[in-house]
Formats: structure tokens, C-alpha cells, sequence
């Protein structure tokens, strides 16, 4: 006796840049997969390759971010010409119905997409029903965006962009040497440099982070500082982190950064002694702000 062929899975779908996978985004995956479980179907979130200066997250930290939420399926379009010259009932037609199977479109209130972004929800809808996709929208879950979270890292403001986003603002990069002024002061950092040189780089300044290195699930209690090193003369800005209480070699090796608190701005100091009691009191500022945060 033949098997019956297998059927083919139906989504429930949501389109969007998710830079940064903010509590707006999570608000609106969840709806995403409780839809879901409610008609039988798997959970989508589509989203786009597309980067540019001052993004909130890299493409693979926004894969990860996104598996978090629970959803089943991430699908990254390739934002090409093609997909740039697509109407959005085109889109509809050919993405969503014809090579994702897309059931049930949910879209966020002010969600707009296809070319020039010319149309909008009540001409989804219609384009919906002559596909046989349903749309529906979801109501607007607070004033957050990745604009204003943006602003925030901008102005040094990392606890309330944290507040925001749902989990901490969190870069990559590989240790290379520096001029290992921080070792002769005995606060010896590793000089980062990051991964996506698109993203978003937080106000010059000192902060309380936690690192993950590359071979390790452990965050380790760490200060970063933000900056052009002015007691030193230093023109270029360069990000170094200090992790506390560890003494292993860490050049070519990828940290994960991720930012709690900003605890000063940098500034110029007349001694190398006052530099170093100012960094002292960044330690235990550090250690004591992380004691009270919760990873």
C-alpha cells in the first residue's frame, strides 16, 4: 500500500529588518507564534541580508537573536535588484505564496513593504484574499524602534537601549595588539577590533560589560573603554576591554562584549597616578554594578 505524500508545511509569516530584535520585534514574533499553534502551522520571520552604517546587530547576531524568540523558521532574502523591483503583490505572489508557503501574513502596525513601499495594509489584505493569504495586523506594542534605541547607544544611554531592546547591546570583535599602554599600567586590555564594521559603536567612554570568549559560554565581569586615550595624546578611537581577574594570552581570539552600564565619559587626566586611581575606582565601580545586574 502507497504512503500518502507528505503535506506540504503552511506558515504563519512576518516580514520585517528586525535590526536589534527589540521588544517591538519580540512583541510581534510571539503573536507570530501563538498564531501558529492556534491553525497547526510553523512560525516564519522573514527578513532581509541588507546592511548599512549603524546597524544594531549583525546578520548572524540577528539569526541568533531571532532562534530565541521561538520561531520556527528564518528566512534571509538576498536584497538584490529583483527583489528591489517587486511590487508587493508581487512579493506576495512569488516570495511568500508560490516558495514559502506562507498561510497567514501578520504585520506590524506601521509595517510596509514591496516597491517604493508605495501600498499598504488595507491593498495587503486585498492582494491576500486574491492569493489566498490572510493578513492581519497587529496593534501598536509601545514607542520602540531601532531608531531610538540607535540614539540611545549613541548617546552613551546603554542601560535604558538594554531596557528597550529586551537583552544587552552586544558587539563582536578579534583581540589584535595595541601599544599595550594599559599593560604598563598594570589595567592590561585587549584592543578590539569588530567583526561588522557596520555596526553601531557605543559613545566614547568607560563601561561596565561582560565578555564571553570564543571557546567559552562563560561571561566574565570586564570594563571597556571607549575612545582616543586623550591622558596619552591619541587621535584614533580604539575599543579596549580590561577583563577582570584574568590572565591568559588573548590575541586572535573573538570576544562577545555586551554592555550594562556606562559608568563615565573619558576624559584627560594631568598624572599617570591620577589615571590610574581613576581606573582603580572604574574596577570597582565595574565589579559593583555587575554584582547588581542580572545576567
Amino acid at each position: 500500500m502507497d504512503s500518502a505524500p507528505m503535506q506540504e508545511v503552511g506558515y504563519v509569516a512576518t516580514i520585517g529588518m528586525f535590526d536589534g530584535v527589540h521588544r517591538g520585534h519580540q512583541f510581534v514574533l510571539q503573536h507570530v507564534t501563538g498564531e501558529a499553534r492556534q491553525r497547526g502551522l510553523q512560525s516564519m520571520a522573514i527578513t532581509f541580508d541588507k546592511s548599512g552604517p549603524q546597524m544594531l546587530t549583525s546578520l548572524d547576531q540577528k539569526r541568533l537573536l531571532l532562534t530565541k524568540t521561538g520561531i520556527d523558521r528564518i528566512e534571509v532574502l538576498t536584497f538584490n535588484d529583483a527583489l528591489r523591483q517587486m511590487t508587493a503583490r508581487e512579493f506576495m505572489e512569488h516570495e511568500l505564496r508560490d516558495r514559502l508557503n506562507v498561510k497567514v501574513l501578520l504585520t506590524g502596525y506601521d509595517n510596509r513593504f514591496g516597491h517604493n513601499r508605495a501600498e499598504g495594509f488595507d491593498d495587503y489584505v486585498r492582494y491576500g484574499r486574491e492569493l489566498g493569504i490572510e493578513v492581519l495586523q497587529l496593534p501598536q506594542e509601545g514607542e520602540i524602534s531601532s531608531s531610538i534605541i540607535r540614539q540611545l547607544i549613541t548617546d552613551g544611554d546603554i542601560s535604558k537601549a538594554d531596557e528597550l531592546l529586551g537583552h544587552p547591546y552586544t558587539i563582536t570583535g578579534r583581540v589584535e595588539h595595541g601599544e599595550h599602554i594599559g599593560t604598563r599600567l598594570g589595567f592590561p586590555t585587549a584592543n578590539i577590533v569588530v567583526d561588522d564594521q557596520c555596526q553601531l559603536i557605543p559613545a566614547p567612554g568607560v563601561y561596565a560589560v561582560r565578555v564571553r570568549l570564543d571557546d567559552s559560554m562563560e561571561q566574565k565581569h570586564a570594563m571597556m573603554n571607549i575612545g582616543t586615550r586623550p591622558t596619552f595624546d591619541g587621535h584614533q578611537t580604539t575599543l579596549e576591554v580590561h577583563v577582570l581577574r584574568l590572565h591568559e594570552n588573548l590575541y586572535g581570539r573573538q570576544l562577545t562584549i555586551s554592555f550594562v552600564e556606562r559608568l563615565r565619559d573619558e576624559r584627560r587626566f594631568d598624572t599617570i597616578e591620577e589615571l590610574k586611581a581613576q581606573l582603580q575606582n572604574d574596577v570597582k565601580q565595574t565589579e559593583e554594578r555587575l554584582n547588581q545586574t542580572i545576567k
